[in-house]
């Protein structure tokens, strides 16, 4: 279709010639730029958050303490959103809102071990699809897809570096539930070194500031009296390293990095020792900073109000990638742009709205929620709370009562915002048996409710009343975990003075009493968590255990039954329901449940060594070789495996092959007595 060229125009006024050639100019311009663009490679990315890590620890925000000399000095090259707000302080559901750029009311993923939808926009999911290479790099069992209670959190990645287990007694816990931030560096740092060409999407998520604080060498001594402070500086180091790899291999200047936390550290502010009951800023307030390609927007403060669940369209619109629909949060990539002239310096205020349903889900106690408005922090709970950001920043005087119009009118924004972003899209999940054992072993309640997420607040009692619950129970869990049963058990028996038909408190309080074998003082709680709680798996799996070791069987049998019914994929209740089964005679029963168990986990080394006997015992000890080698190898200082290959091999007739295995047996230690 020919285009008439305007009579008045400069090209109208020129020769036919020479309008031609200008219009064939401007055309390969514009071709050449387009093409340019079109050509253009997608930046890398890079997000590390920090789990559990203040703002107010962090140099380029403002602290003295000296401890983030390597951010630092990449936010002199990057942009700085000095007021960054979590929408969560749980970690799983933290990370959803980052990786989703949706809000919990709408993702759902507002506990553990609930599985992200595949209905969801998924940032390394779509960065996969646009061709970046993914991996990501965790520090805990909290962010582990398979093996912990983050499901569906390896989506769009092609490698997922998680593989933690729950810790066994005398087990290193930076070799089971959690690595150092080294590790994790180090670990990320190998899979960048044999990457092929092209774009690449890299998540290193460093733990280390999580409770319990126990810091390596040299931030160990150096920070004695401060562990939490000594955990930053070592994550910040550990940060270095990858920063100064990325100078090295020349990457740094030409990647995009994103460095945030996914919440704070409450550290006995309102009470609260951790984090996940209350919304205040110790908790909710995280650092931000995010460096450009060719450290473009170099040394911005953004003091504008920004959510975390703004850092998924960021990375996305400057990946030259489009923001699906569902994304809640706004891209950031407009406020790294100089103002135009006359713009006024003071930003418009924008909203933080956060939420927590741990004190419901873990505790029974309403839920929380929460908007940062203005200069105002309004928290709907029991009692609401309304606190002037702008004269108490501490949030230490409230002023609900006599500022009733004003949480009035935050209450009511409050409700529309969540009413505005909240969807039915994703039935409620609970976390199984074996998840709720995984986060008790990081100090965490699992869920005790089946309450449904939506847009009425839960009733119940305000967390305010109760926080030095949560924290007796949260150290006494650990007490626990560490084998520490002597010192759980008065701080456990305060718990129950206070709530005593608290589930977790009951079974916990029960489990401690029979590690000590004092099993008449367990049954008891045992059972009351049972009852309160009939679906939770691990309650069952706790009360089987117990009555297995007073030598009631048949009766321990149906609560293993309920607790595999409740977790198929556990392979240590499978295990425990074979060995009853084989103590009350129901012998194929039991050869079942451990080729389940064996299905599940083949280095299982009781389960080796119960198959591997029993098949011997019926006359089949060609059979059995192979599980009591297995469990040999499992456990070399295992007495019974080598005796018990011994025995099979003399079944067999090989007299060399069983007297070296009892030798083994008679070189190691005898067992002590309990």
């Amino acid at each position: 279709m020919s285009r008439k060229i305007p009579r008045g125009s400069a090209y109208g006024r020129l020769p036919f010639s020479m309008a031609v050639r200008r219009w064939w100019g401007l055309f390969l311009c514009i071709s050449s730029a387009l093409s340019f663009a079109a050509a253009a490679p997608r930046p890398n990315v890079i997000l590390i958050t920090l789990d559990t890590t203040r703002a107010d620890r962090m140099g380029f925000l403002g602290s003295t303490r000296g401890l983030t000399p390597n951010l630092d000095a990449m936010a002199k090259q990057g942009i700085v959103f000095s007021r960054a707000y979590a929408h969560v302080p749980i970690t799983t559901a933290s990370h959803t809102t980052i990786l989703t750029g949706t809000y919990p009311q709408f993702n759902h993923v507002n506990d553990f071990g609930i599985p992200i939808s595949a209905r969801l926009p998924y940032l390394p999911d779509l960065l996969h699809q646009h061709g970046y290479h993914t991996g990501a790099f965790v520090g805990s069992l909290i962010l582990d897809p398979l093996d912990g209670t983050a499901p569906g959190f390896d989506r769009g990645f092609d490698v997922y570096d998680a593989g933690f287990h729950l810790r066994r007694h005398g087990a290193d816990r930076y070799q089971t539930v959690e690595r150092r931030a080294e590790v994790v560096v180090n670990h990320a740092l190998a899979w960048l070194s044999q990457l092929p060409n092209g774009p690449f999407f890299l998540w290193v998520h460093l733990y280390d500031a999580h409770d319990p604080y126990d810091p390596p060498e040299p931030y160990k001594s150096r920070y004695a009296s401060q562990p939490y402070d000594g955990e930053i500086a070592y994550a910040d180091s550990a940060v270095g390293k990858l920063l100064d790899a990325l100078r090295k291999h020349s990457l740094y200047d030409e990647t995009m990095i994103a460095v945030l936390a996914d919440h704070g550290e409450s550290l006995g502010a309102h009470g609260e020792n951790t984090h996940g009951i209350f919304l205040y800023d110790e908790t909710l307030h995280v650092p931000l900073l995010i460096k450009l390609p060719l450290n473009r927007a170099a040394g911005k403060h953004v003091e504008m109000r920004v959510g975390l669940v703004d850092v998924a369209p960021t990375i996305l619109e400057e990946s030259g990638i489009g923001i699906p629909k569902e994304v809640q949060g706004e891209s950031l990539v407009g406020m790294l742009k100089p103002a135009a002239p006359g713009v006024a310096a003071t930003p418009e205020d924008r909203p933080a709205y956060a939420e927590t349903d741990y004190p419901h889900r873990g505790f029974g106690w309403s839920s929380l929620r929460a908007l940062r408005a203005g200069k105002y922090l309004y928290i709907q709970a029991p009692e609401r709370e309304l606190y002037n950001q702008t004269t108490d920043p501490e949030a230490e005087r409230n002023v609900a009562a006599s500022s009733k119009a004003v949480a009035d009118t935050l209450g009511i924004q409050l409700n529309e915002f969540r009413k505005k972003t909240s969807q039915a899209l994703i039935d409620l999940a609970k976390p199984d048996a074996e998840q709720m054992q995984k986060l008790q072993a990081l100090g965490y309640v699992a869920s005790n409710s089946t309450a449904t997420h939506d847009d009425k607040m839960p009733g119940g009692v305000d967390p305010k009343t109760k926080i030095e619950i949560s924290n007796l129970l949260h150290d006494a869990m650990f007490d626990v975990e560490d084998a520490r049963y002597e010192e759980a058990i008065p701080l456990l028996e305060r718990v129950l003075k206070e709530q005593s038909d608290m589930p977790v408190a009951n079974m916990q309080f029960g489990m401690a009493e029979a590690r000590l074998k004092n099993y008449d003082k367990a049954l008891g709680p045992l059972q009351k968590a049972v009852k309160l709680l009939p679906d939770n798996g691990m309650g069952h799996y706790e009360l089987g255990l117990a009555l297995f070791e007073t030598g009631d069987w048949k009766e321990a049998a149906p609560e293993f039954e309920a607790s595999v019914a409740r977790a198929p994929r556990w392979a240590d209740a499978h295990f425990s329901l074979a060995a009853v089964y084989a103590r009350i005679d129901r012998v194929p029963e039991a050869m079942a449940e451990l080729d389940t168990t064996l299905s599940l986990a083949p280095g299982h080394y009781r389960a080796n060594l119960l198959r591997g006997r029993i098949l011997s015992l019926q006359g089949n000890p060609a059979g059995a070789i192979l599980n009591l080698q297995t469990a040999a190898q499992v456990q070399p200082d295992s007495r019974e495996a080598h005796l018990f290959l011994a025995d099979a091999y003399t079944q067999m007739g090989r007299a060399f092959d069983a007297q070296r295995e009892r030798a083994a047996a008679q070189n190691l230690p005898a067992p002590t007595k309990p």
